[in-house]
Parts: structure tokens; C-alpha cells; sequence
């Protein structure tokens, strides 16, 4: 034992640190097995008493993959289509969207790059004719002069960057969403893959990575306007009907009018243009879509719904408003500097405060001090969150958005303002949804496979190396203690991939103890004592140890750095089982060698 002190000293700091990081792990896994005991009624009370607690556990302990674990695998499409018009702004024409259309639907079905079939839908039309007539920027030095081959890079620069763009708001998202270990890789040139494992509502999270964050502030339409237009619509859909016309038409009866029968046309205040319950919105909005209906509206008119239920009625129907804002645009978020969730001190309601830069607070003083007594719609992607009236000229730049459901709506909301509009509307085109039992079945699965390979490696390298292999098998099991810590050390997931990296790891970890203890029998054969052979066998065979390892550990660096998703799983374990399989063979069954030979007189059987 002389000389290994500092060995053993590593050893056990290797264990305590080990044992550090899986105790949350071992915890957790204690704490799900008593839950799962408890009766139902008892579980419901000592998971509301200890959800703290449970959910330190868990956000400490070893993280388990989407496979593992179940959640949402979701792949989202940036709307290139919309970003090309949207470049195009005013420039934009009645043949460049019809040669959009055209592209995006080829590119649909051939799934070919979207900007060049536009370029080539665009030649095709006319060989002589430029995109550049569509397109202008500063910036990237595109003027009227510049080549379609020019455009077409520029515009592919621009969707690069709006799928960038994309990826790093996704991530911040789902960071303060508090989802633990997500993935978020670019796929192709305008995909973005998301994995998150372990969540619960779904539905929230479509939101989160989907909300475009578009915030404008618009006025609301002159009422006298909007309830003219309102009587000449319900008169359309009654004469349709064939209704008697020569009554009232705000109070005949809805039976025979398809308008009156999902929407009632009173509202709180004369900017509302009726209200529905939410099951009839996308009825009433089927009707005044109609183009006759359209151009009944007054002019640089929209009517939008009310983000949240205004009432919900006692057997628990929710009633929205329809309210008319004007289409100009006075001013977006992107003048918003900070945003928090605060709560009106007398009804503890929860809204979110706005302060502007001062830009922001600029245009906000001008346009408050211009509509003084009149209302401001707030319109969040698409849908009135409140619409105040002014009382004063605001001059400090600072706002707040009421009307919200709940404090995880405030949250939600926060979220997505400071984590700042997509650069271009994403759609999800595929989503899988993991359920825990497939989780538990691979994680079953994979402990078995696990525990087989183990049995059986350990069965022959104590059949083949005698007393020898059954030190192999004893750094063996403590090889798969440290992976795991590693992986729960440096914040690791475990994947399926990843347990077959373990599985891999238990065949290599004993590749090195194989080179040893032949290098020991031949030692011996050549007639050395039993200490000289064990230091020999060690010395000689560690250069091809070594070398054997090193390039490994490199090709997991490979894996790692170019793969995605399963292969990256696949490689963290790779890696660390390279590290904990050389320590176990170098340091542990020396020492373990050395204890049992301390006596000169003692020997051990290498078979």
C-alpha cells in the first residue's frame, strides 16, 4: 500500500463528490416511490403540503431525456412568404404576390427552397425584369440596380437571420418558462426543432413559442361611425334572411338572423360593436369577413376581440367584445424598454406595467395629449388586452396593459415582451406529444439492458481472469456510479442514446483491466514475482490504455460537437464513461491489486 495514499485520497473524493451529486437523484427517486404508496387522498394532501420541496428535488436531480421522461417534441416553420412581403413593404405589388403564392405552394409540394422557386417564378414571367423594384436596404447596399442573383442571396441572409433571430427568443422563452434541459436546434433553413421533456401545459407552451409579441397602440373608432355601420350590417343579414326590415333592427328578433343569433349587438360603451360568447367568435367573424360586410365598415376600421372575457354568465359561458379599432398603427412595442407584473393594489388584480425609452415616451405624450377623454386600444398580436381611456397627457413613458386573466397570463405576457417580437410568424408543422408510460417503458428497458450487460461481463471476466476479474467487476459497478455523476455533476440529460452509451461504456470499461492482467500472466510466464509482474503489467500495457481512450474521448468530442439531439445524448455519456473506465482501471484496481498483494507471500490468480 506504500506509495498509494494519494490514489486513495482520490478515490474517496471521487465517491463523496459522486455521492453529492446523486443524492438529490436518490431522494427524488425515494420521495416518487412513497407517493406512489400513499391512497389517493393522503397523496393529493402531501403533494400540496410539499410541492416545494418536490420540485427542488427534481430540478436537482440527474435530468432524464424527452424519451424518459415524456413532453412535447414541437418543429415550428418561419413563414417565409410573410417575411419576403414584409420586406417588400410598400414596394409590394399585385404580381409579386401572386409569384409568392405561386412559390409557396411549389415549394410546399416539392419541398424545394422557397426563395429560389420565387426567383425562378419571377424570371419566368419576364427574364428581363429585376426584384429589385421590390426590394430596398441601406444597409445591405440593395438598390435599384443590384442583380436577382444579389436579391436572392439578400433575401436568404434575411431569413437566415430571422430563423436565428427566432431560435435565440425561443430559447430565452423557454428559459424563463423554467423548463429544464430543452433542445432547440435549426433544422434545414427555416426550421427550428424544439424538445422540451417534462411538461405539463401544453397548450401554454404553443402559445409561448408562437406568440409573435406584436404590440401596437391604436385608437378606437369614432362610435357615431361605428354604430351606423352596426345597424346597416344587422339590416344586410336581416333582409338575407328575409326579415321584416321596418322595425328597429337592433330588436327584432334573431331567429331569422344569422348575425343576431351568435352575436348580441349591445356593448358596455359606444366602442364596442356587440359581444359573443367564445364558442360563436369564429362565426361572427365568418359573417363580417364577408367583402359586402367589409366595405360596410367605416373607414381605416378593424374590429378585434377582447384578448379576455369581459363576463362569464352563471352557467360558466364566457362573453368576449368586439371592438372597433382603427387600422393605423400609432405606435409599436418596440419602444418598450421594461415590463413587470404588478397588481392593482385595490382589487389585486394582476396587470403589466410598460416603461418606454424615450422615443416611446415621445410619441406617447403626443398622441395622449392629442386624444384626451377618448380611449386607446392596447392590441397584442391581433387582440384588445384593454383600452382605457385618457384622463391627462402622459409624458412619462410609462403604461399599463390591464384586463388579464390571471397572474401566469401577466407572467406569460412579460415573457414574451422582454424576450421581444419574432422577427417573422412561426407555424407548427409537426408536434409529438411523449407520454410518461412510453417514458417508463424505455427507462425499464434500458435498466435491464443495463443490468444484463453487466451480469454477463462480470460472469466472464470472473470465469476468465479468477480472482482478478472479480476486482474488474468491482471498478466495474463503481464505473457506473461515476457516469452518473458526471452527468448529474455537470447538468447532463439522460437520454435513451445515453443509456446505450452506458451500455457500450460497461463492455469498454473493462477493455483496459484486459490488456493489464494479460500483460501480468505474461509477466509472469517469463518467471518475475508476483509484485514485479503487477508492476509491469500496469506499465507496459498503459501506453496502449492511453491511446486507446484518448482517440475515443475524440471521436466523442466529434460526436458531440456536429451530431443533434439522440447522437449529442449518446456522446456526453461516451465521454464520460472514457474518463470514469480510466479511473476505475488505473487508479482503483491498483489499489485494490496492491491491498491484496501488500503481502509478499500473498498471490492473486490472473487465470
Amino acid at each position: 500500500m506504500k506509495g498509494n495514499g494519494t490514489k486513495i485520497a482520490f478515490i474517496i473524493g471521487f465517491l463523496f463528490i459522486t455521492g453529492y451529486y446523486l443524492w438529490p437523484t436518490a431522494q427524488y427517486w425515494l420521495e416518487q416511490n412513497y407517493i406512489e404508496d400513499l391512497p389517493q387522498a393522503e397523496r393529493t394532501a402531501y403533494l400540496e403540503e410539499n410541492a416545494g420541496k418536490i420540485q427542488e428535488l427534481r430540478e436537482e436531480s440527474l435530468s432524464l431525456g424527452l424519451d424518459l421522461q415524456g413532453g412535447m417534441h414541437v418543429t415550428l416553420e418561419v413563414g417565409t412568404p410573410k417575411l419576403v412581403r414584409e420586406l417588400a413593404g410598400e414596394y409590394a405589388d399585385s404580381t409579386l404576390n401572386n409569384v409568392i403564392e405561386e412559390a409557396r405552394r411549389q415549394a410546399q409540394q416539392n419541398g424545394s427552397d422557397f426563395i429560389e422557386v420565387l426567383v425562378q417564378k419571377f424570371e419566368q414571367r419576364d427574364a428581363n425584369a429585376r426584384l429589385s423594384r421590390y426590394f430596398r436596404s441601406e444597409a445591405d447596399n440593395i438598390t435599384r440596380r443590384s442583380t436577382n442573383e444579389e436579391i436572392e442571396a439578400y433575401l436568404k441572409e434575411q431569413r437566415n437571420s430571422a430563423v436565428d433571430r427566432a431560435m435565440e427568443i425561443i430559447r430565452t422563452r423557454v428559459d424563463r418558462y423554467g423548463v429544464t434541459e430543452p433542445s432547440i436546434l435549426k433544422q434545414g433553413n427555416n426550421r427550428v426543432v424544439v424538445e422540451l421533456p417534462g411538461v405539463a401545459d401544453k397548450q401554454r407552451v404553443r402559445d409561448l413559442l408562437k406568440g409573435t409579441a406584436r404590440l401596437e397602440f391604436r385608437l378606437t373608432t369614432n362610435p357615431d361611425q361605428l354604430n351606423a355601420s352596426k345597424e346597416q350590417i344587422i339590416n344586410y343579414f336581416a333582409q338575407q334572411a328575409q326579415a321584416d326590415t321596418t322595425a328597429d333592427s337592433l330588436s327584432q328578433g334573431a331567429a331569422n338572423n344569422p348575425l343576431l343569433q351568435v352575436m348580441n349587438p349591445r356593448g358596455r360603451s359606444p366602442y364596442v360593436f356587440g359581444y359573443a360568447a367564445g364558442t360563436d367568435t369564429a362565426r361572427v367573424n365568418e359573417l363580417l369577413n364577408q367583402e359586402e360586410v367589409q366595405r360596410m365598415l367605416p373607414r381605416d376600421t378593424e374590429l378585434m376581440w377582447g384578448a379576455s372575457p369581459f363576463q362569464t354568465t352563471e352557467n360558466g359561458l364566457e362573453l368576449f367584445e368586439l371592438i372597433g379599432v382603427r387600422e393605423q398603427i400609432e405606435m409599436t412595442g418596440e419602444v418598450i424598454e421594461e415590463a413587470r407584473v404588478n397588481f392593482d393594489p385595490a382589487t389585486n388584480v394582476p396587470e403589466v406595467s410598460m416603461n418606454m425609452n424615450s422615443e416611446g415616451a415621445r410619441q406617447w405624450s403626443r398622441i395622449t395629449g392629442a386624444n384626451i377623454g377618448k380611449p386607446i386600444a392596447i392590441v397584442l398580436d391581433g387582440y384588445v388586452y384593454s383600452y382605457p381611456n385618457v384622463e391627462t397627457k402622459i409624458s412619462s413613458g410609462r403604461s399599463s396593459i390591464t384586463g388579464l386573466e390571471s397572474t401566469q397570463e401577466a407572467e406569460d405576457l412579460v415573457n414574451i415582451l422582454l424576450s421581444g417580437a419574432l422577427p417573422a410568424p412561426l407555424d407548427i408543422v409537426e408536434e409529438r406529444t411523449v407520454g410518461a408510460t412510453l417514458g417508463e417503458a424505455s427507462i425499464q428497458a434500458g435498466f435491464y439492458s443495463t443490468v444484463f450487460g453487466l451480469i454477463a461481463v462480470a460472469i466472464f471476466m470472473i470465469v476468465y481472469y479468477h480472482k482478478g476479474g472479480a476486482i474488474a467487476d468491482l471498478a466495474l459497478i463503481l464505473n457506473i456510479i461515476f457516469i452518473l455523476g458526471i452527468l448529474a455533476a455537470f447538468k447532463a440529460t439522460l437520454t435513451l442514446p445515453g443509456i446505450a452509451g452506458i451500455v457500450l461504456t460497461i463492455g469498454m470499461a473493462v477493455d483496459a483491466n484486459v490488456l493489464i492482467f494479460d500483460r501480468i500472466r505474461e509477466e509472469q510466464r517469463l518467471g518475475k514475482t508476483m509484485r514485479a509482474a503487477i508492476d509491469a503489467g500496469y506499465q507496459n500495457a498503459m501506453s496502449a490504455i492511453i491511446d486507446a481512450n484518448v482517440t475515443t474521448f475524440f471521436v466523442g468530442i466529434i460526436l458531440y460537437s456536429f451530431g443533434v439531439g439522440p447522437i449529442k445524448g449518446f456522446a456526453v455519456t461516451l465521454m464520460a464513461g472514457i474518463v470514469s473506465s480510466l479511473f476505475s482501471a488505473i487508479v482503483i484496481t491498483r489499489v485494490i491489486v496492491d491491498y491484496l498483494t501488500r503481502d509478499k507471500t500473498k498471490e492473486i490468480s490472473f487465470g
